[in-house]
């Protein structure tokens, strides 16, 4: 028998609105540790996005290996494999391999090709022991995959879905030949599976508009006895299936995601099959609330709700206040700040939306869709202003952004004579 802790996302370094968020890593770091010491988890599975940025900061990096160490100096059973995602640097995550493998630690970021160009499909296969020293877990260990990091595949269909959907085929044939009876197979992938359920309205996952990117969950054979997804905040499993799960991330990324359980999976194998999947669920060290709760508000209904949130004692909470404006107001800022005076939270933003007719935003909606590289940068103007206000971008400004647009484009030509 094999216990396996499948996490994904952390964001390594996010900062939200501005606020450090370090000692909320740190806190769902304490928290992991904890839960695989008493578990005794014998693998720890992080599905990508260690880092929030692909060149994280120096203190970022301290608080991931001081993690690394911790556990497997307390865990002397415990094996580590780490997979890159979309927001990682493969190659920076990848580069210190040999000294993370003396800490029984295994890390695939670059997806290596052979002297052919063939993939180096064994560099992706990761063995992982049970507390016998037998090997029990054979695991298809694959980063985030971007263009010449799946096989060609000729397809009228979606390139990059059949690519992925190819290189995982191609990799569980391989794993499946040097399966014995009593191992599983274990895959792990940062993606957006197909189905997978995303916070419309927020842009923090990064998804490819349109889907594009999407990947169907048939890419994971029911040969493999579980599926560890990263990319997707929130917890979930793909397309009912309850071997095949995103972990989510540890906290919300986002206000968007603020209802999300967050937490890890544990994962129990034995004789070849996945005979346990338990969610655990991490304790959220910061709240983050908003006023109000639904849509936006009138100015003078915010503000009177904003005089009655509580006086809050210990850690402050993230407050997102949400505004409904005729026109713009330069003091409204100010006045906000008065009514949370010696309530101790932390405000992140205000979101203004501007009152327009069902027309506005229809045509709003249109314009945004059609994407800002078939838009000329007047057109791109037009519809922020539209987007803004809710009205059309007046003559005068229409023509002195064109004069200015000119006058700059005039510059470069110069500059390049």
């Amino acid at each position: 028998m094999i216990r396996i802790l499948h996490t994904a996302d952390w964001h390594l370094g996010q900062t939200f609105f501005g606020y450090d968020r370090a000692g909320e890593h740190e806190a769902f770091l304490n928290w992991l540790a904890e839960e695989i010491r008493q578990k005794e988890i014998d693998a720890l599975v992080i599905a990508g996005d260690v880092f929030d940025v692909s060149n994280p900061s120096a203190a970022s990096q301290s608080m991931y290996y001081r993690f690394i160490y911790r556990m497997t100096a307390e865990n002397p059973n415990l094996q580590i494999v780490i997979v890159a995602g979309n927001h990682d640097s493969a190659a920076r995550l990848e580069a210190p391999l040999p000294l993370l493998q003396a800490m029984r630690t295994e890390v695939r970021g670059v997806v290596r090709k052979q002297e052919g160009g063939e993939i180096d499909y064994d560099h992706l296969c990761v063995e992982l022991k049970n507390r016998m020293g037998e090997v029990e877990l054979l695991c298809m260990a694959v980063p985030f995959l971007r263009q010449g990091d799946y096989p060609a595949v000729e397809t009228e269909g979606n390139q990059y879905a059949e690519g992925v959907r190819e290189l995982y085929t191609q990799l569980l044939q391989r794993l499946w030949k040097r399966r014995k009876a009593n191992q599983s197979i274990l895959a792990i992938g940062h993606l957006q599976a197909t189905g997978s359920e995303i916070a419309e309205k927020d842009y923090s996952e990064r998804t490819v508009i349109g889907g594009l990117e999407c990947v169907s969950p048939d890419a994971f054979s029911e040969q493999i006895a579980y599926t560890a997804l990263g990319h997707i905040h929130k917890a979930q499993r793909v397309s009912g299936r309850e071997n095949v799960r995103y972990a989510g991330s540890p906290i919300p990324m986002s206000f968007a995601e603020k209802h999300y359980r967050h937490g890890v999976v544990m994962v129990t194998f034995d004789d070849g099959c996945a005979i346990d999947i338990e969610r655990l669920e991490c304790p959220k060290s910061i709240p983050l609330i908003s006023v109000p709760n639904g849509e936006p508000a009138l100015p003078e209904v915010v503000l009177e709700a904003l005089k009655e949130l509580p006086a809050v004692e210990g850690i402050a909470p993230y407050l997102e206040v949400k505004v409904l404006l005729e026109e713009p107001e330069p003091m409204l800022r100010q006045e906000i700040e008065e009514a949370l005076a010696d309530k101790n939270y932390r405000l992140a933003r205000i979101v203004s939306t501007y009152r327009g007719d069902e027309g506005n935003a229809a045509k709003e909606e249109v314009e945004w869709k059609r994407g800002l590289q078939e838009m000329s940068p007047l057109q791109i103007a037009q519809s922020t202003f539209e987007k803004i206000y809710q009205a059309e971008m007046p003559e005068e400004l229409t023509e002195l952004f064109q004069e200015a647009y000119l006058a700059a484009t005039h510059k470069e030509e110069e500059d390049e004579k």
